[in-house]
């Protein structure tokens, strides 16, 4: 399988996927090679490579042009020089009042970031018509995540505090870089939860890291997004259940992998 891997220079899980895919032809772009905002870049970048499958992980939270419009114009490359699509996409495309969330439920973001990568999902399928949206959570396990860097810093002193209010389903990199790769090579289409299988708070994610790590959890401060007043989604719990049935690749939870 040639695989193309948009972020698979640079980013955090786009690298992992790159090394996840060891033993396919495998290509990792960055922003060096096309600039997602430049549609026919992204074209002629699919159409240099010719993949069979794209994933695609590249984004920039405060960059609609990178997140939404950047991911239009992949899907429409993809689906242009008939390319399956892995579109990596995040449970923030919730806003939390239901709590659990399966693939069926319709995304109501409450923040800009959500709404991009609501966009970003709904155009994907509607242009691309071999596609998986692949939604997840909080993606960490290596020690190199802005998450377990965060907390390191919030033990050697730094101001900040950690939600306890907040719930989510963290999940493994390496786990997620090898779903997604297991995706792109598989015929399942539309949406897929691909989260862990822990719903916690970033609070006690905090704790578990710092434990792991042989420092003291005790150190942590915990806060609410109400009282830190940052917008965003409180209870976002994706139901990966689907996702344990029909790939073979097991998303721990953070109980587990921490």
């Amino acid at each position: 399988m040639r695989l193309l891997v948009t972020g698979g220079r640079t980013g955090y899980l786009g690298q992992h996927v790159v090394t996840a895919a060891a033993g396919h032809d495998v290509v990792g772009v960055g922003s060096v090679d096309a600039d997602l905002r430049n549609r026919a870049a992204v074209d002629a970048l699919v159409a240099q490579h010719r993949p069979d499958a794209v994933v695609h992980t590249a984004y920039l939270q405060s960059d609609w042009s990178v997140t939404a419009t950047g991911a239009a114009h992949v899907a429409t490359a993809a689906a242009r020089h008939g390319a399956r699509l892995v579109l990596v996409s995040s449970d923030v495309v919730f806003s939390g009042a239901d709590g659990l969330y399966a693939e069926s439920a319709p995304p109501d973001p409450v923040t800009s970031y959500g709404a991009a990568k609501a966009a970003a999902e709904t155009c994907a399928l509607a242009v691309c018509p071999d596609v998986v949206v692949a939604r997840t959570s909080l993606i960490l396990g290596d020690g190199t995540s802005q998450h377990e860097r965060l907390v390191h810093a919030l033990l050697e002193g730094s101001d900040g505090a950690l939600f306890e209010d907040e719930r989510r389903c963290p999940v493994h990199v390496t786990d997620l870089a090898q779903a997604l790769v297991e995706l792109a090579g598989s015929e399942l289409q539309g949406v897929l939860h691909v989260a862990g299988a822990d719903a916690m708070s970033r609070f006690e994610l905090g704790r578990l890291i710092a434990r792991r790590d042989g420092l003291d959890p005790s150190s942590l401060r915990s806060t609410s997004r109400v009282a830190a007043r940052v917008a965003g989604p409180i209870d976002v719990r994706l139901d990966s259940t689907k996702a344990s049935q029909v790939l073979r690749t097991r998303l721990r939870g953070a109980g587990e992998f921490l």
